[in-house]
């Protein structure tokens, strides 16, 4: 029992969670920049290029044999990916900054302010004699 226990305590942790869900969104991601870079990049401007090399598709784009249209249409997705990833960390760290920025310690009391206390402090001991 102590191993189905430690196993639960583990998978049902907070970051293993996360972490799931982070894949789960990743992958949906993946697929929506595939469609974007398929169905909208290549179409709009890599389709002159491709009327240019005589074909009709990305994936039937060659040279000599190497068929590297798909090649470069993963590495079209792969930039957006990692740029649009990128850009999310920056901006998750640019807040967190904010959130963890040291507060800074109220400076000691002035002179006058210590004169003061002394003042409110005699005066204190003075009325409850």
């Amino acid at each position: 029992m102590g191993f189905v226990k430690d196993f639960k305590d583990f998978a049902f942790k907070g970051n293993v969670v996360d972490l799931a869900v982070g894949v789960i969104i990743g992958a949906a991601f993946s697929a929506i920049v595939k469609s974007f870079v398929d169905d909208i990049i290549t179409p709009l401007l890599l389709n002159p290029a491709l009327e240019k090399a005589n074909v009709k598709n990305i994936a039937e784009l060659s040279w000599n044999g190497v068929k590297y249209g798909n090649f470069l249409s993963s590495v079209i997705s792969f930039s957006i990916v990692a740029f649009v990833l990128f850009m999310l960390i920056k901006g998750i760290a640019s807040l967190s900054k904010k959130e963890d920025a040291p507060i800074e310690a109220p400076a000691g009391p002035t002179e006058d302010q210590k004169l003061l206390m002394e003042i409110r402090d005699l005066l204190k001991s003075k009325n409850t004699l």
